[in-house]
């Protein structure tokens, strides 16, 4: 099995004058990511897991260095391709391990039948099966924004910028990009991710006075909402 590649991550809630800021000096140094769309980004709709006594909510808000959380994923509105993914964090270093479903196979996940996990060739998709058993996993909430991504080769550094945030708490929704939701205002996300180092001209770059990186996320502020 191949081993995972961790990689640090850094999340700064930021507002909008920051954004600005930010935007105006990478494209300087770094570029847009290649599967950026209209110029400057793309749109990423995501389906959290969670259970009834909110784990990965509670260990997110709490900082728990080991802690684990599943969910589904596409972007610019294609189901086309759908992903499975789980993101852990294991002394103070983050994964992600990835896996690619159908739309089918994604509607009879959201419908309850977890049998079809089994069904899939990917030891991803086996775990989640697992810990939907035993862990009492289910689809919680939908967290849709726009992000910009920005890329550097040396440490391998991916800056991203979210905003237009939104939510919905209906699960069901989640293949539906068209479906009402509630936006969150005021919420403007910068994060730095990278592998071994952060080359000193990015951290000038994406510095800001009075920002400190959090454990909340984006997850985290939809299901606050």
């Amino acid at each position: 099995m191949k081993k995972l590649k961790g990689r640090h991550e850094l999340k700064h809630y930021i507002n909008y004058a920051d954004m600005l800021q930010i935007r105006s000096r990478l494209p300087h140094v770094a570029s847009l990511d290649k599967n950026a769309i209209e110029g400057n980004g793309y749109r990423v709709r995501s389906l959290y897991f969670d259970n009834y006594s909110d784990k990965a909510l509670r260990e997110k808000n709490d900082g728990v260095d080991n802690r684990e959380k599943f969910r589904l994923r596409y972007y610019n509105e294609n189901t086309g391709y759908i992903g499975l993914e789980k993101k852990s964090k294991r002394n103070g270093i983050c994964f992600k391990e990835k896996a690619k479903i159908t739309k089918q196979q994604c509607e009879c996940l959201l419908n309850g039948d977890i049998e079809i996990l089994k069904q899939i060739d990917n030891p991803l998709c086996m775990e989640l099966y697992t810990k939907i058993l035993y862990q009492q996993l289910r689809p919680k909430n939908i967290v849709e924004y726009w992000r910009e991504p920005y890329v550097y080769p040396a440490g391998n550094v991916r800056v991203t910028l979210d905003y237009d945030i939104r939510t919905d708490l209906n699960p069901h929704n989640f293949l539906s990009p068209e479906s009402i939701s509630i936006p969150i205002t005021n919420a403007y996300i910068l994060e730095v991710k990278y592998d071994n180092y952060l080359p000193e001209i990015i951290r000038g770059m994406v510095s800001l006075s009075n920002r400190r990186s959090t454990s909340f996320s984006k997850y985290a502020i939809a299901r606050i909402i």
